[in-house]
């Protein structure tokens, strides 16, 4: 299924490509937000070692964020029940473009993985308005095809 969306250029959220692939258990639920020139990300990872079990990785452009939580131990305990997810946990979030690796700060407190992100300075040449010419090849140079 992913390969159809990449072939497509469908651009779906992580959330429902995972539903469709079958993958919903799996993923991990993210808080995203800015901070003036930074991007920054919370998810909610508690009961792990942020040394052993998070991996954070900047590959092409997106976020990819992995944490594995093992088992307690006592399931042959009298009584034992638990709700607590155990195993692999990801999340890939896609980033602005000119996003820098170099800038990409993680931090664990209290079960939190923070992570900031320095967001590249926006340029005004987002949007352009090009000049239609009438008759005759268009020469980008031509004083006429300027934009101001």
């Amino acid at each position: 299924m992913e390969n159809i969306f990449r072939r497509t250029g469908i651009d779906v959220p992580e959330p429902v490509r995972r539903l469709l692939q079958g993958e919903a258990e799996g993923w991990l639920r993210t808080e995203e937000f800015r901070d003036e020139d930074t991007l920054v990300v919370r998810t909610d990872i508690p009961g792990v070692d942020p040394d052993t079990d998070i991996d954070v990785n900047f590959i092409e452009g997106t976020l990819q964020i992995t944490a594995r939580r093992s088992d307690s131990g006592r399931k042959d305990q009298p009584g034992y029940r638990s709700e607590v997810r155990y195993g692999d946990f990801s999340r890939s979030i896609p980033l602005p473009r000119g996003a820098n690796p170099d800038t990409v700060a993680a931090s664990y407190i209290d079960g939190v993985l923070e992570i900031r992100i320095q967001l590249p300075e926006q340029s005004d040449t987002s949007a352009k308005k090009i000049h239609v010419s009438r008759g005759g090849h268009p020469s980008p140079d031509a004083p006429e095809n300027y934009v101001t």
